[in-house]
């Protein structure tokens, strides 16, 4: 495949997931966990199609999803900031709820034909070369998402409400003795969260994966985005590199598939999970000090060059993450 056609495929495919990762990175960020991802996706895909369906309008179907996606968080927040439950128990559960209520009430919409984001290049740009083709000749979905990259970065690094998100999750009890209510604003972020989780499903049903079916061929999007926020170290622009690494994976084996025909083919759309699953498994070497101790007995010179890889895999979570905070 050639390189400039593999990169606009990675980029016009990425926009479900990486709505997702950064979604659930803000959520984090402020201490909450979301695991309701993978039944929101679905649940918010099917919202997005159904509403766009009906209404005509891709708008539309675009804010019910974004609805959907912060009620489905909007009941993990009262659950477990405001009823001191489990977060991990309550969206799990929720990721089950939502999933199956995606396929009961998305029924009749089954292989419905409806509308679609339509291509939309931007014009001069898109004729420059090799960089047009790639990034300039696309949908609105991409460039919005590659605003996004950009937006959330700049707001939690750049800006002093991006800061205190920050204390939200790393030292609630600063936060709260500087006047931040730590309740409410992660009641805010956890909305805020789960509605970029939303659009990332109005992505798949109208732009990837236009339509709606069951099985729709998403399930297991959410666990990825969960792995790949790890991977990211709850930093957005590390997040947004791990989720074009994983498509960059599913379009490559898409393409060695079509090349090897003779290979079974539930091998290459399975390659990108253990990929993952491996690069987790690092990221957490990364952290371990039993390992750092045993590279000690390694040479300098391979010691030095594995201690640096190690520690640029190394992640630290959001110290109070799925913690809660009682404010007195």
């Amino acid at each position: 495949m050639d390189i400039v056609i593999l990169l606009a495929s990675v980029l016009a495919a990425a926009p479900p997931i990486l709505f997702a990762v950064l979604g659930e990175t803000i959520t984090e960020k402020a201490g909450v966990i979301n695991l309701s991802l993978d039944g929101s996706i679905l649940l918010s895909a099917m919202t997005a199609f159904i509403v766009a369906t009906t209404s005509g309008s891709l708008l539309l179907g675009m804010i019910a999803a974004m609805l959907v996606g912060a009620l489905v968080a909007g009941v993990i927040a009262v659950i477990s900031l405001t009823l001191h439950q489990p977060q991990v128990a309550t969206g799990f559960i929720l990721t089950l709820l939502t999933r199956d209520l995606a396929y009961v009430l998305g029924n009749a919409y089954t292989r419905v034909p409806g509308p679609q984001v339509q291509h939309l290049p931007i014009p001069g740009l898109a004729n420059l070369p090799v960089i047009g083709r790639i990034v300039f000749d696309q949908d609105p979905m991409v460039y919005l998402s590659l605003l996004a990259i950009f937006l959330v970065w700049f707001y939690m690094n750049k800006t002093q409400p991006g800061l205190k998100l920050q204390g939200l999750g790393e030292r609630p009890a600063a936060a709260f003795a500087r006047g931040v209510n730590v309740t409410r604003m992660r009641y805010v972020y956890t909305l805020a969260g789960g509605a970029l989780v939303g659009l990332g499903g109005a992505t798949f049903s109208l732009l990837v994966k236009p339509g709606w079916a069951r099985p729709y061929g998403i399930e297991g999007t959410g666990w990825i985005a969960l792995a790949i926020v790890i991977f990211g170290g709850w930093r957005p622009l590390r997040a947004a590199v791990g989720a074009y690494a994983f498509v960059t994976l599913q379009t490559l084996a898409n393409t060695l598939q079509s090349a090897m025909p003779n290979v079974p083919t539930q091998l290459f759309p399975t390659l990108p999970f253990p990929l993952m699953i491996l690069t987790l498994v690092l990221v957490t070497l990364g952290n371990a000090e039993w390992l750092q101790r045993s590279l000690g007995r390694l040479p300098e010179g391979l010691r030095r060059v594995l201690v640096r890889s190690l520690r640029a895999l190394q992640t630290s979570p959001p110290a109070a993450l799925g913690t809660v905070f009682e404010q007195e």
